[in-house]
């Protein structure tokens, strides 16, 4: 294991070019020595790019990688002791799954008994026992799939294990199993876990800190709590949730208030300094409350749809040109047309510029 640092690193993949573009944008980063964490993102947004430069298989265009100190950025893959698992399955069909998983180890000269009491341990945690005499290449790709990220577990000294959306040849339910068995793995063994991913869901239920990415830059970095109660920027909001966040323009109108429609909306943001600028009002579909009558941060609005998910109801809801989306458990009775809708100001994110004014 090693605390990993990312110095000023940026990378493009056409340097020479006078209006090149990163394709990663310059950031500072320290990987704590045995965490878990998650690289979150759409697809170009930077996450393998970022990953494949840890490992050693893309040199940065500017920047330096340092592994507990020791700059590592001229060095090979090879010599900076990391396990790398790749979104397909990289195996050796001609070789057992015992072989497989004990590959990485012989080539280091391990002893034998340590091998097999390796080999077992893995792959008794990755439900491979059956298959240990059985060729590789007569699997299905899940089973493969276990295979690589098993290679990549079997060394319990290595710097990192770096797995570039390692899940998704394999079915749902055993991606749960596995997401936990990974978070076993780092509770026991102590391993730096980086997990690259699109799935949101993936990346709040597998890691402790998660890194989101947008156009080559992050753009947050925080627990799976922190990203859904105080998304950074709007696209936080938006890229994290189901459904995403609900964000309307508004206008401040005092010390901590917005307005919304002809309502007015008491937050805990500190808007004094900002009256009169186009902002934004975001909360989650989660927090937004049914109640029976107007009051206070309470608007009146008409329902245009509710849909049952069967452990809630998501309804869709029409404010003056503004669809909102609202959560709700599914026993909770629906009126048919309109709803008073309360807006809890705690829960209230206001955005400038797609920023979140803390």
């Amino acid at each position: 294991m090693a605390q990993i640092k990312l110095q000023n690193i940026a990378h493009s993949y056409n340097p020479d070019a006078t209006d090149s573009k990163y394709a990663l944008k310059p950031f500072d980063m320290t990987w704590v020595d045995g965490g878990r964490y998650a690289i979150l993102g759409p697809s170009g947004c930077g996450k393998s790019t970022m990953l494949n430069i840890m490992s050693g298989i893309v040199k940065p265009s500017e920047g330096r990688l340092l592994f507990d100190g020791d700059d590592v950025t001229d060095k090979s893959t090879s010599e900076r002791n990391i396990a790398q698992v790749f979104q397909f399955p990289v195996i050796y069909g001609t070789m057992t799954v015992h072989d497989n998983l004990a590959f990485p180890l012989v080539c280091r000269g391990y002893d034998k008994s340590f091998i097999e009491s390796k080999v077992n341990e893995v792959a008794e945690a990755l439900s491979l026992e059956g298959l240990l005499s059985q060729s590789a290449k007569k699997l299905t790709a899940d089973q493969k799939q276990l295979i690589s990220l098993g290679r990549g577990l079997v060394r319990d000294n290595v710097a990192a294990v770096l797995m570039d959306e390692p899940l998704t040849v394999i079915d749902p339910d055993l991606k749960f199993r596995l997401r936990r068995k990974l978070k076993e793995i780092n509770q026991k063994y102590k391993s730096t876990l980086i997990y690259v991913t699109h799935d949101q869901n993936e990346a709040m239920t597998f890691a402790e800190n998660i890194i989101v990415m947008d156009d080559g830059e992050i753009v947050q970095i925080g627990s799976p709590a922190e990203l859904f109660e105080r998304p950074k920027t709007t696209f936080v909001g938006y890229f994290i949730g189901a459904p995403a966040m609900n964000l309307f323009d508004c206008d401040a109108v005092g010390s901590n208030a917005i307005k919304f429609g002809n309502v007015e909306i008491s937050t805990k943001t500190d808007l004094s300094a900002i009256k009169n600028k186009r902002l934004k009002l975001g909360i989650r579909s989660e927090y937004l409350q049914l109640v029976k009558s107007a009051g206070k941060n309470t608007i009146h609005a008409n329902i245009e749809s509710v849909d049952d998910w069967g452990n809630h109801k998501l309804i869709t809801a029409n404010f003056e040109g503004s669809n909102i989306k609202i959560k709700v458990k599914r026993e909770v009775e629906v009126p048919t047309e309109k709803i008073y809708l309360k807006f809890p100001a705690q829960n209230c994110c206001v955005y400038e510029n797609e920023m979140l004014i803390s």
